[in-house]
């Protein structure tokens, strides 16, 4: 049986989205199915707009498209990069998995250059409102500089337009441009956007159970707990794509520890939060932790009444 993934067309998500299909019929032939998968390129208004994607009205602009084409029944599962999907449920599609994460961290590229050593007012781009903020507050002399396009593009205005560009160490991993790193910032310095690093691999919700049974293999249950701590945060702060929040759990011996901050955009203020709990507990580890910065004035912060 062949079955259609759909996916984005940027060599990151099509890369991401072979190694899931390839899991998967690897994962199936061992319950005895014989399944394989063939990539459905779907474009996307985030693909396709020049426009800047800072704003509530763009959460989940990588997302509804692909969505729409998995309900539509152009294809059979859906891969996504977990950090881009909104934290509220999505009619008739079931997050299935979330297979183990890669490194979730921040990386400087900048031609080999230490974030501390950058020159004054060094111009650094990066797409993200969270990253912008937290360079802020660690270096308040640097221009930050919106930028778009796939990775290959970023990287390629360093030492032309600009002096470095932040991503994400797990899209670099996996497109194969780790030596690019320059730098990489600690969980303290610089905390990750929820969902970074990890995978979501979406099915319909009446997908058959042979389907279901078959990508449930590949859920990972300690980045399952993580994210779902770091989204639940993120959901009750009512934080999307243009608020600069970043959320980290981390896991040890059973224990999730989460840390969530939320920054100004001038990266002036800044409220942090940490608690921890059983793996069990990630969803109000998640809900305690928002509200708590929501009572220290987190909104405000956001920019919010």
């Amino acid at each position: 049986m062949t079955l259609k993934l759909g996916t984005r067309g940027s060599a990151l998500a099509r890369g991401q989205s072979t190694a899931i299909a390839e899991a998967l019929s690897a994962v199936a032939r061992t319950k005895g199915l014989d399944i394989d998968f063939e990539l459905h390129i779907v474009t996307t208004s985030g693909d396709t707009s020049k426009d800047s994607l800072v704003g509530s009205s763009s959460t989940g602009v990588f997302v509804t498209a692909v969505r729409e084409a998995l309900l539509a029944g152009e294809c059979d599962v859906v891969v996504h990069s977990l950090k881009d999907i909104p934290v509220g449920p999505y009619e008739g599609v079931t997050l299935a998995a979330t297979p183990l994460r890669e490194d979730s961290r921040d990386a400087l590229c900048s031609g080999g250059v230490a974030f501390a050593d950058l020159p004054q007012g060094a111009r650094i781009g990066t797409g993200s409102p969270r990253r912008a903020a937290q360079m802020l507050t660690l270096r308040p002399d640097l221009e930050v500089v919106p930028v778009r396009g796939n990775v290959d593009t970023r990287l390629a205005m360093v030492g032309t337009s600009l002096d470095a560009v932040v991503l994400a160490v797990s899209g670099l991993k996996r497109l194969g441009r780790a030596s690019d790193v320059s730098e990489i910032f600690a969980y303290d310095a610089m905390v990750p956007a929820a969902g970074q690093g990890a995978l979501a691999v979406e099915i319909r919700t009446d997908a058959g159970a042979d389907l279901a049974a078959a990508v449930a293999l590949l859920d990972d249950p300690t980045t399952r707990a993580a994210t779902t701590a770091e989204r639940e945060a993120l959901g009750v702060l009512e934080a999307g794509c243009s608020a600069p929040v970043g959320a980290h759990a981390a896991i040890d011996k059973g224990i999730l520890t989460l840390t969530v901050r939320v920054t100004n955009a001038a990266g002036t203020l800044r409220l942090t939060e940490t608690n921890r709990g059983p793996l069990s507990d990630a969803r109000r580890i998640g809900m305690v932790t928002a509200h708590s910065l929501l009572g220290r004035g987190a909104a405000h912060l956001m920019g919010r009444p």
